[in-house]
């Protein structure tokens, strides 16, 4: 019999092993019954994906036995940083529509005692011997995505070859993200990564330069329970080393260069990025979403792939390009990664032509923090195991102290004051103190803007479906109309929806059209807050219904994907909402102040 042969093209961003293994029902495979229907069980663990459970399995035997298997990857050299390979499989004797090739990335992961964990692996209703990988496939493709495959149109004889895929440095310093330390716009953080232990540097402004502090995190940081969650156990993957240091002696709404990294790591290239406008200033412009994620580029398979984050990044760098931003605010949800941490540098990499130019300011969501008996308000495992400790490496924001992730800052003639919703906001409550003490501190002759965002919503037309806390609401909205908040964004429920001037689900004022229609919400004479739901930057959508709205207070509906686009001066401030596919303009509203 002449073995088979098919080809794929995978991009790559890390260390990798390609390999081939065939899944048949019909071959030698170990797998409890109650993980083979395990959908429900890992709903919230590993999000569904076909490949959830590929390295909760025991192989008694090659499933396929072919001498002939060979697995090449086309190289010329180690791999760069990020580039596109070709993967050929021949040698395939029997070939299946269940045969898959992937990538894991063994990284620095110590995996001695992986197979000694089988008490982990029997908690789950896994009672296989041993797991068959320590490491998670972090991506995968189905060799039948070549009809050649198949039908064994391609048929050659190879010599079985196998062995790991290294990069050319392991150490380069990788996917540099921009945040404010403070509302003057003359200090901002970068934050990178790198397989370098040791202090770097960044260089800027002619000449500038400061060291790096660095830092890590491990599995025991990660939370569990009675069963090991993904980021505890198969999920895991080791981060590396993440850096960061803080450039100052900038100037506000300033343009800049500056690279980053040392010459034994060696250097990222320069990059132009602008600061932001300091507080009390007049003019802001600034792009707002939530529940973003990453996508693959190439057709493989991920865990967790949120399909439009790709067409939503990929117009907001857009957006940077044409020096129409001055900061960023993505409001939980970020990566999705929910304990299958290889996926932050997936997500790092995403953003970084965005990230790398602009202040990338964020708020936590519950696919970072939350998990069962670890302190967030809601004991779901979302985070799947996180609990928010990735999340605070990755984008430390100017918090008051490690999981406490609120936080505000003034830009231009906005105050910002960003929330944890996954954290204690009961009256008593640390949180809902400060909440109360920032809004109150607002100077609105200096900042007359007051915009109050987190992840979870208030307000939603799909609330019988999705769910909102009344309590949340209970507790938390008297104070935004106390304080006299102008605009309050949310995300979490995946689509985009505005209300009119709101307050225990009553409109206490409708805006007017102003001579272009656009929808002008007057707040000289203040009624309530104004609220936007913009959790439609890449989860898959939440759509409306075609019946008409029960509720009045909903003004605008629209289930695309998009961000939040608005431009502020002390007098008004315009917000449209851009489709990313078409950057059509879906909505528009306007707030002004006499």
């Amino acid at each position: 019999m002449e073995p088979c042969s098919s080809s794929w093209v995978y991009r790559v961003f890390f260390t990798l092993l390609i390999f081939f293994l065939g899944s048949s029902p019909s071959l030698s495979w170990s797998l409890h019954p109650s993980l083979r229907n395990s959908t429900a069980m890992h709903q919230n663990y590993t999000a569904i994906s076909e490949f959830r459970l590929l390295n909760r399995r025991t192989l008694r035997e090659c499933p396929n036995r072919s001498p002939y298997l060979q697995v090449n990857v086309s190289l010329s050299s180690h791999l760069s940083d990020e580039e596109y390979v070709n993967v050929t499989v021949n040698g395939a004797l029997v070939p299946s529509e269940h045969d898959w090739v992937a990538m894991i990335s063994p990284s620095h992961s110590n995996v001695e005692n992986c197979p000694l964990h089988e008490i982990l692996y029997a908690q789950t209703g896994d009672l296989s011997s041993l797991p068959l990988l320590c490491h998670y496939p972090v991506k995968a493709m189905y060799m039948s995505n070549d009809p050649n495959y198949l039908s064994c149109k391609k048929q050659e004889c190879k010599k079985y070859e196998k062995g790991p895929i290294s990069f050319a440095n392991p150490k380069k310093p990788l996917y540099g993200h921009i945040s404010s330390v403070d509302s003057t716009g003359s200090s901002m953080r970068l934050t990178w990564v790198s397989g370098d232990k040791e202090p770097q540097q960044v260089q800027y402004k002619d000449g500038k330069t400061q060291l790096s502090e660095v830092t890590t995190f491990s599995q025991d940081n990660m939370c569990t329970s009675d069963l090991p969650s993904p980021a505890k156990d198969f999920g895991w993957h080791d981060p590396g080393f993440i850096h960061s240091a803080v450039m100052t002696e900038l100037k506000p709404s300033s343009t800049f260069w500056y690279r980053y990294g040392s010459d034994l790591a060696g250097w990222s290239e320069q990059i132009q990025f602008r600061t932001p406008p300091a507080g009390g200033s007049d003019e802001l412009k600034f792009v707002a979403y939530g529940d973003m994620g990453k996508a693959p580029r190439d057709p493989s398979v991920e865990h967790y792939i949120q399909p439009g984050s790709l067409s939503v990044i990929n117009a907001i760098a857009d957006e940077v390009n044409s020096n129409n931003i001055d900061s960023v605010f993505h409001i939980g949800d970020i990566s999705y990664a929910t304990g299958f941490l290889v996926e932050w540098d997936f997500f790092l990499h995403q953003i970084s032509h965005v990230a790398s130019r602009v202040s990338y300011m964020t708020a936590i969501g519950n696919h970072e923090r939350d998990y069962i008996s670890s302190g967030s308000v809601y004991f779901t495992p979302d985070s799947g195991g996180e609990c928010g400790v990735p999340y605070e490496t990755y984008f430390p924001m100017p918090t008051l102290a490690k999981d406490k992730p609120w936080y505000s800052i003034d830009q231009g003639s906005i105050h910002f004051t960003v929330i944890s919703t996954e954290h204690n906001w009961s009256p008593n409550s640390e949180q809902y103190h400060w909440i109360k003490k920032d809004m109150a501190s607002v100077d609105r002759s200096r900042t007359p803007w007051l915009i109050f965002t987190g992840h979870r919503p208030m307000y939603s037309s799909l609330n019988e479906f999705l769910g909102i806390d009344d309590k949340f609401v209970k507790e938390v909205e008297p104070l935004l109309l106390a304080h006299k908040v102008d605009l309050v964004l949310f995300g979490h429920i995946h689509n985009y929806e505005r209300t009119c001037s709101i307050y225990q689900q009553q409109c206490k004022a409708m805006p007017t059209k102003d001579r272009n229609g656009i929808d002008t919400y007057d707040h000289s004479n203040y009624s309530a807050p104004v609220h936007a739901v913009i959790g439609m930057a890449g989860f898959s959508l939440d759509k409306f219904t075609n019946d008409a709205p029960a509720n009045k207070w909903s003004l605008s509906r629209i289930s695309e994907y998009g961000y939040l686009r608005a431009h502020a001066t002390k007098r008004e401030i315009k917000l449209e909402f851009v489709e990313s596919n078409t950057t059509k303009v879906g909505d528009s509203f306007r707030i002004i102040k006499r």
